[in-house]
């Protein structure tokens, strides 16, 4: 399992989640992407689309207004 970190700080919806996305078609199933944002809406937007495709999320506030955001690929797509 590899765990990959990528900075979204300052960017705002839907570009964290469509990095997330092309970032995710490059991992192993098992693998996890922590995105770190400061924008509420890229947790939100992230946890609608990770339960429509299968993907476990975990959204936790680190800093007052500062969240990391972990992805983990499921181990079959």
């Amino acid at each position: 399992m590899a765990v990959r970190e990528m900075d979204c700080l300052s960017e705002a919806c839907p570009v964290p989640l469509l990095r997330a996305m092309k970032e995710l078609k490059t991992m192993k199933p098992g693998d996890i992407l922590i995105l770190h944002s400061d924008h509420s809406c890229v947790g939100i937007s992230v946890q609608e689309w990770a339960s429509k495709n299968q993907y476990q999320v975990e959204v936790i506030e680190v800093e007052d207004g500062e969240w990391e955001i972990y992805i983990e690929k499921p181990k079959q797509e």
